[in-house]
């Protein structure tokens, strides 16, 4: 395929810059410890300084792939999919949920809901990010609001997203790695005196898997 078909394709979404996909436990948030197949999509300009998988910045590293390889790979492994990233709002999410769905999986995407929200979604866990704010309509669709704490202000932060997502959307606060010891504690303690909110720790890293 040309390049110049090749940009068109990955534009309309049948093609994408995969970075990985793997089975595994889903280690953070309302479905931790479930098993899962996810899929990383290549590309992201949030530029979270704390992101750990910043080599999936650069969409172009990462090979354009068929939605359709993609999902026959996915359905060897697992009823759920979560399609993460980078910021897998980059790019078009409608084709390849409807190839993830109509192949009978249940699909989630992680994302900071910086860009237009696009795909059917059974699960949109929402974690956003100061520097590239989310849309009004991922707030109103989310299902989980996920907040990385890095510092006590982010505690601040949180409670702006709160007020902005859904009154169905389940809250959590998580503790950044690199900081865990030092926030973890202050989110026990900020979550007993909140109980509107619930812990939510990277477990897949104690687990010591993907």
């Amino acid at each position: 395929m040309l390049k110049k078909e090749l940009q068109l394709a990955v534009e309309k979404g049948v093609m994408l810059p995969l970075m990985e996909e793997f089975y595994t436990i889903q280690g953070e948030g309302f479905h931790t410890g479930t098993a899962a197949y996810f899929i990383r999509v290549g590309g992201c300009d949030v530029g979270c300084h704390w992101c750990d998988v910043k080599e999936s910045w650069n969409a172009d590293l990462h090979p354009p792939t068929d939605i359709k390889d993609i999902t026959a790979s996915a359905t060897k492994y697992a009823k759920t999919i979560v399609i993460t990233g980078g910021e897998p709002l980059t790019w078009d999410m409608g084709p390849i949920t409807a190839s993830l769905k109509e192949a009978g999986m249940r699909v989630h995407i992680e994302t900071s809901g910086a860009y237009k929200l696009s795909g059917d979604w059974d699960w949109i866990c929402l974690s956003p990010k100061k520097n590239k704010l989310p849309t009004e309509e991922v707030y109103a669709h989310a299902h989980e609001l996920k907040v990385i704490i890095h510092n006590k202000h982010d505690f601040i932060f949180a409670e702006e997203q709160a007020a902005k997502v859904n009154d169905n959307a389940i809250l959590f606060l998580q503790p950044e790695w690199s900081k865990k010891e030092a926030m973890t504690p202050l989110i026990v303690d900020y979550v007993m005196e909140n109980p509107k909110w619930r812990v939510s720790l990277q477990t897949h890293k104690y687990l010591n898997i993907p």
